[in-house]
């Protein structure tokens, strides 16, 4: 997550996912065993602070393969990341990080990354917070290889016009 400075009268900062990375084992975390998400401080520069939060699992489902297809058929496909303001932070990031988060009340904390556009519009229709992150075209293959194999439009059906439905239409009045 960036936090990032903005010059405004009324906010001084706004919060945004600025990439999402697969862990391959990189981002080595005692906390991993407990899938627990842990937040670290990565840095500070003049447009703002960067963090790091692991502990994140993305698991494809056959039934939200329409969803996985709008997304790869979209014009640049994304990550859909999902976070809330915290006002117990706390409880997500690790030790050495929470005295440089303690000068806000509240803090951005992702709880859920997912790739499909159906998923997110329900998280979105829930009320939740989601951006978008642009997708590697490693990634976006990736998710195009599911969805070749598992999406399978559903096929339209004709509807008939009244007229041609029989005499069991109401009567009009």
């Amino acid at each position: 997550m960036r936090k990032q400075n903005l010059d405004n009268p009324w906010i001084s900062y706004r919060w945004v996912p600025q990439e999402v990375l697969p862990d391959f084992g990189q981002f080595h975390s005692q906390d991993l065993e407990q899938e627990k998400i842990v937040g670290q401080f990565l840095g500070r520069d003049a447009e703002g602070e960067s963090w790091l939060f692991t502990g994140f699992e993305l698991s494809l489902f056959p039934d939200e393969a329409e969803g996985y297809y709008l997304n790869v058929s979209a014009t640049i496909p994304c990550w859909f990341v999902m976070w809330r303001l915290e006002e117990d932070f706390e409880r997500f990031l690790d030790e050495q990080s929470i005295p440089l988060a303690k000068a806000d009340t509240n803090f951005a904390v992702p709880h859920r990354i997912c790739v499909s556009y159906n998923e997110a519009g329900r998280l979105l229709d829930g009320g939740e917070s989601v951006d978008t992150v642009p997708m590697s075209d490693e990634h976006a293959s990736w998710l195009q290889e599911y969805v070749n194999e598992h999406y399978r439009p559903e096929p339209k059906k004709r509807h008939r016009p009244a007229s041609f439905k029989g005499a069991d239409r109401p009567a009009e009045e």
